[in-house]
C-alpha cells in the first residue's frame, strides 16, 4: 500500500492521509473546496464543486492516474 501525499491538494486535517494506492485501486479521502495555493474557499457551489474535483484530481495524479 502506498500513501499518497501532494501539495496540490489540501493536507489532511485529521489522522488520515489524502489517499492510498493498493492493488490497482486508489482510495482518496473526502475533499473540501479549499484552494491549496491560497487556502481560500471559492464563492458559490459551482466553484466549490470544481475546486473539490481539482483536489481529487491532484491526488489521483500523485498516484499516477487521473479521471480517465
Amino acid at each position: 500500500m502506498n500513501v499518497l501525499e501532494t501539495k496540490n491538494a489540501p493536507g489532511a486535517i485529521g489522522p488520515y492521509s489524502q489517499g492510498y494506492a493498493a492493488n490497482g485501486f486508489v482510495y482518496t479521502s473526502g475533499q473540501i473546496p479549499v484552494d491549496p495555493a491560497s487556502g481560500e474557499v471559492p464563492a458559490g457551489i459551482a466553484a466549490q464543486t470544481e475546486q473539490s474535483c481539482r483536489n481529487v484530481g491532484a491526488i489521483l495524479e500523485a498516484a499516477g492516474t487521473g479521471f480517465d
